[in-house]
């Protein structure tokens, strides 16, 4: 028996609301105008402010997780950016009660300055179910598939003239896990995110896209096309915390093919460095194909 829902511990990528360059550049501001320095050197130093912030904020990871509407960013030539985690969901339907753990694990390599490569997995995972009637109880345990793929950065976002920042995905999972956990053949898949910076340093994000799956033998095989689709709202708690909302569709399909997967869900994320970040999640099901409750607790260290 498999977790319900097509990505049951992943949950992608929120970004954190924007707004952090211009923090950085009215502290380096506020700093510069208290001290004792001569004229010229702190007009100097407040001259050389912004080009520090925008440094500063180049330099500031955007995660993909926590959450569904990934990011519309690349990490950037030359850098990598790791991001891991420990997932758990519980459900109870069809007379029977699971459990799951997994360690999700996203790694992303910048080949140019709009494209990176990207390795996702759930990772390790571990099963039990029960059947609440006769108490007999299943587990299973292994690796979940692994997806490679690459995000094109297409488009910058602009708040004045509310332009979006776009970015493209592409993504294969292969029929690389355990058997326990293990696809049927290679999943093609393509996303559009969509992110907008909004007043107060609030964010709106928006995720949608298609996969190809196929059916497992005893359900008839043959392939199927499901749909992604996920929004997100999110804003500064403070200069570090910061807070969002979603509501995340992560498999669309029929019911012969799996149903509709369809979450809410909210967390926060704390950036202790411009280089790492800790984020925790919450995700309530809203369907009979979705785990009833999955919850994350992720890092990101970049490099």
């Amino acid at each position: 028996m498999r977790p319900r829902g097509r990505h049951p511990a992943r949950r992608r990528a929120c970004r954190r609301p924007g707004g952090w360059a211009k923090r950085e550049e009215a502290d380096m501001t506020r700093i510069s105008s208290r001290s004792a320095m001569p004229a010229l050197v702190l007009g100097t130093t407040l001259a050389a402010a912004p080009a520090f912030a925008a440094e500063d904020a180049k330099d500031t990871i955007e995660p993909d997780q926590p959450g569904i509407v990934e990011s519309s960013s690349t990490v950037g030539k030359g850098r990598v950016l790791l991001e891991t985690g420990l997932g758990y969901s519980r459900d109870k339907s069809d007379g029977v009660r699971s459990r799951s753990w997994s360690t999700p694990t996203l790694l992303r390599f910048g080949f140019a300055e709009d494209w990176e490569f990207r390795v996702e997995t759930d990772g390790y995972q571990r099963l039990r179910a029960t059947d609440t009637a006769t108490g007999a109880t299943a587990r299973a345990s292994g690796w979940a598939d692994t997806a490679l793929g690459v995000k094109w950065h297409v488009q910058e976002s602009d708040g004045d003239t509310n332009k979006p920042g776009l970015a493209w995905l592409l993504h294969f999972d292969m029929d690389s896990g355990s058997a326990a956990f293990r696809g049927q053949g290679v999943r093609p898949s393509l996303r559009l995110t969509a992110e907008w910076d909004l007043p107060r340093d609030w964010s709106a994000g928006l995720i949608g896209g298609l996969y190809r799956d196929r059916r497992e033998a005893g359900d008839g095989g043959g392939h199927y096309i499901g749909g992604i689709l996920g929004a997100s709202l999110g804003w500064p708690i403070n200069d570090r915390w910061k807070g969002y909302v979603e509501l995340a569709g992560d498999q669309l399909a029929s019911n012969r093919n799996g149903g509709r997967s369809i979450s809410a869900g909210t967390g926060v994320t704390w950036l202790l460095d411009r280089r790492l970040q800790l984020d925790a999640s919450i995700n309530r099901g809203l369907t009979r194909q979705t785990a009833d409750w999955v919850l994350g607790l992720g890092v990101s260290i970049g490099f």
